[in-house]
């Protein structure tokens, strides 16, 4: 069968309450491109009723294909999967909770059709939710883009039409720790911003908790200035305790000094300690990296797929 002309992508989780309407609304947007199309849905091990509608919605529409992972893996993982199983001349990526309109594909490709760029991407116009979450996010972009060599877009979204080529490139990196933010920039291309504005669904299952593991694994997934910053720290480290070694040396033979203060042994002593183990910390960080990677396990498993060409287990 040959390669259709639209790949529509996504990932389910906790998915169930939206996935007809999301089917809907992106059958509705690829129709009014093309009408060879598919819709890749890839369940990631969702707890509730997700794989049961999709399967649904498969059995109803040829156009639907459904990749089932053997557990749940990861958003990003899942994203991935959907990718490496995309036929699409054009891929448009996509979070089925309705959050991003499956309507930006239209704006998307004409944007697309209009330039020479092989990916349009969306970024929101204001960050959206309560003061926690912007300024979660404000600092994940900030933190996160001081690292890198290669910054990523501020807000930048899930959906993103994207060429085939584009595509074929990004699934080829061999992470088995994936920041998706971060592959997409490194991935090259020219890439076009398109502003857009988020819905808001309440509550998300991105926790504080995953925030702050997602950063730390993108950090340390696209960037060596934190083992660079543990050695300046350690030279500035030095150099302050060789220039209070020589006030204290200078005040000991002038007879300035009595008995050492207590206070300050346990402050130097608590502060070397805790710096120690934050650097040991920061390089364990490393080191989990490359145990992961260098075992070279797939980054997930796909236990059935139900598709155009096949339904297999």
């Amino acid at each position: 069968m040959s390669a259709p002309a639209l790949s529509i992508v996504t990932s389910m989780y906790r998915s169930a309450p939206f996935l007809s309407d999301f089917h809907a609304r992106c059958t509705a947007a690829a129709r009014a491109l093309t009408g060879d199309y598919e819709i890749v849905l890839v369940n990631d091990g969702s707890p509730d009723e997700s794989l049961r509608i999709a399967l649904e919605l498969h059995a109803r529409d040829p156009h639907v294909r459904v990749i089932d992972l053997s557990r749940n893996f990861g958003h990003h993982k899942a994203l991935m999967t959907g990718l490496a199983h995309a036929r699409g001349e054009l891929v448009f990526l996509i979070d089925c909770d309705l959050e991003e309109d499956p309507a930006w594909l239209s704006r998307f490709h004409d944007t697309m059709t209009t330039s020479s760029a092989d990916v349009v991407f969306g970024v929101q116009e204001a960050r959206k939710g309560g003061w926690v979450e912007r300024t979660a996010g404000q600092i994940f972009f900030s933190v996160f883009n001081r690292m890198l060599t290669h910054p990523i877009p501020v807000n930048v979204v899930t959906a993103r039409l994207m060429t085939s080529r584009y595509v074929k490139a990004l699934v080829s990196h061999q992470e088995r720790e994936l920041c998706l933010a971060g592959l997409w920039a490194i991935t090259g291309f020219e890439q076009q911003p398109i502003s857009v504005r988020k819905g808001d669904r309440g509550e998300s299952t991105y926790t504080l908790r995953t925030r702050i593991s997602a950063l730390a694994n993108a950090i340390t997934s696209f960037s060596n200035r934190p083992l660079v910053y543990i050695f300046q720290i350690g030279v500035a480290v030095m150099m302050l305790s060789v220039a209070a070694g020589a006030i204290l040396l200078y005040k000991s033979l002038s007879g300035d000094i009595g008995v050492p203060g207590w206070a300050s042994i346990m402050v130097s002593i608590w502060f070397l300690g805790g710096l120690i183990i934050f650097c040991i910390g920061v390089i364990g960080m490393y080191l989990a990296k490359i145990f992961t990677e260098i075992k070279q396990r797939p980054y997930t498993i796909v236990r059935a797929e139900y598709g155009r060409e096949r339904d297999s287990a």
